[in-house]
């Protein structure tokens, strides 16, 4: 961890008796990450995936963060995969923080639990941020026999090759989180989905993800919300970006030139979602209390 940044790791405990691991890092106001797959406290500093996602959102805010029940340092011997105990979750931390309003930050799987806490806890959220968010999950968008097909494939391929030495398996998400990333990039994000879940609850997880569809919580949403979404994106498509913005009253909509579900450090779009994320969060911020 770069020098001037200390993380602080704390645990709580779910609805359902379930422990969640998150964390703190950096100062200022609070930004919240709802949490979302393919994640580790600890190792996500190590990782080029994920370090300079904390460093770029840790440095004008206090940044917390935790990891989903199933992966990383939260408790992996879960049996609720649903998104009502993953809203829970976030609710969890959030008052285990002592937190009364706060911005929210969806990406990918997490934008569905910002949605969906945000639609629950209007007093709350002072403003919501979506990247790569999708509004439904693969098997609920599907519109024939063969893209039903496709989701139930993946998550096959996940009880059958997650665990293997081999990482063809894994190299296969890859592809579709991180296309456009060189070689050493595409090992690293095959490393870290190893490191952070199993093979069975990585499976649980995908199913969940795939039966989603927040449509109504969408426009039940108040905050002023930003929705993000790369162009080119393979893993969820633009159209879902533009789906919550049409949803949500009043929501800001960016296409980013990208065709990565997870920006890397080199690209444009990596500055450009950042300046304009906090350009979005501190624009009438208001009063929000600092975790303690």
């Amino acid at each position: 961890m770069p020098s001037g940044l200390r993380q602080q790791i704390h645990f709580c405990t779910a609805a359902d008796g379930a422990r969640l691991a998150y964390a703190l890092v950096g100062s200022g106001p609070p930004l919240v990450r709802a949490a979302h797959w393919i994640t580790h406290l600890d190792y996500d500093w190590q990782s080029p995936v994920w370090r300079h996602w904390l460093l770029g959102l840790a440095r004008r805010h206090t940044l917390v963060r935790y990891d989903e029940r199933g992966c990383g340092l939260s408790d992996h011997d879960v049996t609720d995969f649903s998104l009502d105990a993953f809203v829970q979750d976030l609710e969890a931390v959030v008052d285990d923080l002592g937190l009364d309003r706060f911005p929210l930050l969806g990406v990918s799987q997490g934008g569905a639990v910002a949605v969906t806490y945000a639609a629950r806890h209007p007093d709350r959220v002072s403003r919501l941020v979506l990247y790569g968010a999708y509004v439904q999950g693969r098997t609920r968008r599907a519109t024939n026999d063969q893209q039903r097909r496709e989701a139930a494939l993946q998550v096959e391929m996940v009880r059958v090759g997650w665990g293997q030495d081999d990482p063809a398996f894994r190299r296969f998400f890859t592809s579709s989180f991180i296309p456009d990333a060189p070689a050493e990039l595409w090992e690293s994000f095959a490393e870290l989905l190893r490191r952070t879940s199993s093979a069975e609850n990585a499976a649980r997880l995908i199913e969940s993800w795939n039966e989603i569809d927040v449509t109504e919580e969408a426009t039940r949403v108040t905050a002023p919300t930003l929705v993000l979404h790369a162009r080119d994106d393979l893993r969820a498509p633009l159209e879902q970006g533009r789906r919550f913005a049409t949803l949500i009253a009043g929501a800001q909509f960016l296409p980013l030139a990208s065709r990565n579900h997870l920006l890397r450090a080199d690209e444009p779009a990596w500055d450009q979602f950042l300046d304009e994320v906090e350009a979005f969060v501190a624009e009438k911020r208001g009063k929000t209390t600092p975790p303690h």
